[in-house]
This record gives C-alpha cells, structure tokens and sequence, in this order.
C-alpha cells in the first residue's frame, strides 16, 4: 500500500489524534466557539450540497473509483468540494475548541495538506486514465480547492433528495455533532 493509498483508505481516521489533542487542549471563548461553529457547519453543508450530486460512492475507503464524471452542482465550482468542507470543518472544530494557538493550526494546516494533496492526485490519476480527455478538460476549467465564482455547468447530473444525502452523510454529522458537545461540556464544565 502507497502513502497515498494509505492517506485514502484512512482519511476518516486521520483526524481523531488532532481532536483529542484540541479537546484536551481547549481553550474555548463564546466568540472562539460561535465562530468556529460557523466555519464547522458552512463545511458540513458544503459536503451535504456535494454528496447530493457525487451520491454514496463518496463514502468508499477501499479503491479509488467512479461510476461517473460529476461536474455539475458544487463540482461546477471547485473539482474537491468534499474536501474544502472537510477542511472548513475541521478548521472551524479547531476555532471552536481554540486549542495551542497558533501552533496547533500551523500543524493542523501541514497535516491537511500532505494527507489531501496524497488524496487528489491518487483521485485525479485514476480520473484522468478512466475518462481521460473529458476529465482533462475539466480540469482545465475548474480549479482543484479554491472555487471559481460562477459554475463551469456542463454536468447533468440530477441531485439526490436531501434526505437520501443526509443518510448518506450521517456519519459525517454524528461525527461534528459529538465532538461539538465534547467541545461545549469542555468548555462549560472545566
């Protein structure tokens, strides 16, 4: 298994370190936490608007794969929504339990980086062999992380209903919402 094979299968797994060190570490404020959770949640929409067009088959940790090419929806802005939201929540986590600062986020920055830059271009290689010159086009047109303004819009893909993405995502949320009560009982009971 490569790096970045190992950085796929586990990327569910790789942040729990970095959250018990912030939990452990919290400094929490009313305005670290209401800021924080703005960031968390703008991230976890953005992964709920994602996995609405991309469907279920975001959720595999085994082999890289893909029925189809998704370029509509949040894909028309940004090729790696999932992975700007996974980043917007666990920046905003961060800011919510305002841990080490600013040394937690400088590691925090590193971590997330390597790990998600191992991610795309294993994604991306994969992406390229199968759908090739459509793909390259794409990616021509629509950057990796830092979304364009307006949609690239040549998908058709039809979006699944909320609540099929919210199943989909549930995860996800159960995940955001126990480490934000983790954060809050810190906070209040310490």
């Amino acid at each position: 298994m490569t790096f970045r094979q190992f950085f796929f299968k586990y990327r569910s797994f790789t942040p729990v370190p970095l959250i018990i060190a912030a939990l452990v570490l919290a400094e929490t404020s009313l305005l670290s936490f209401i800021i924080g959770f703005c960031i968390a949640l703008s991230g976890e929409t953005l992964r709920i608007w994602s996995v609405r067009y991309a469907g279920s088959a975001t959720r595999t940790t085994g082999e890289v794969g893909a029925d189809a090419l998704v370029t509509n929806g949040p894909y028309g802005h940004l090729r790696n929504p999932l992975y700007l939201g996974n980043f917007l929540l666990s920046f905003g986590i961060l800011i919510m339990a305002w841990p080490w600062m600013p040394w937690m986020m400088l590691l925090f920055l590193i971590l997330f980086l390597l790990q998600y830059h191992a991610i795309i271009s294993l994604e991306e290689a994969f992406l390229l062999s199968k759908f090739a010159a459509v793909y390259q086009e794409y990616m021509n047109h629509v950057p990796s992380i830092l979304p364009r303004l307006s949609a690239w819009g040549r998908g058709d893909r039809v979006p699944t209903t909320l609540r099929k993405a919210l199943r989909t995502e549930k995860n996800s949320l159960q995940s955001f919402t126990l480490v934000t009560v983790l954060i809050l009982l810190r906070w209040l009971l310490v």
